[in-house]
């Protein structure tokens, strides 16, 4: 699973919609979404990143499709400031 970034209409605000993955277990399995939320002051510069929460991924499904819903676009503008790589820790 990859990591979703949508813009609102304004350009003002993004969301960051990403696997979380718990270190407290042995699991392989992804059952939740950390979504991050946060402000965007210039077009330039690095988003400044308000918070997150964890949800379940039915509950993300339903806030990423009322956002797309509500003229949200996906985009891959900020990825360079914020996104690691991912590393597949199943294929190294």
């Amino acid at each position: 699973m990859e990591k979703f970034t949508l813009i609102n209409k304004a350009r003002s605000r993004i969301k960051v919609f990403e696997p979380f993955d718990d270190s407290s277990k042995n699991s392989f399995m992804i059952n939740a979404i950390l979504i991050s939320y946060g402000c965007v002051l210039k077009r330039s510069s690095k988003p400044v990143m308000k918070g997150s929460r964890v949800e379940s991924i039915e509950e993300a499904r339903k806030e990423y499709k009322k956002l797309l819903e509500e003229g949200w676009k996906e985009t891959y503008r900020f990825n360079s400031f914020f996104f690691k790589k991912m590393v597949n820790r199943y294929f190294t």
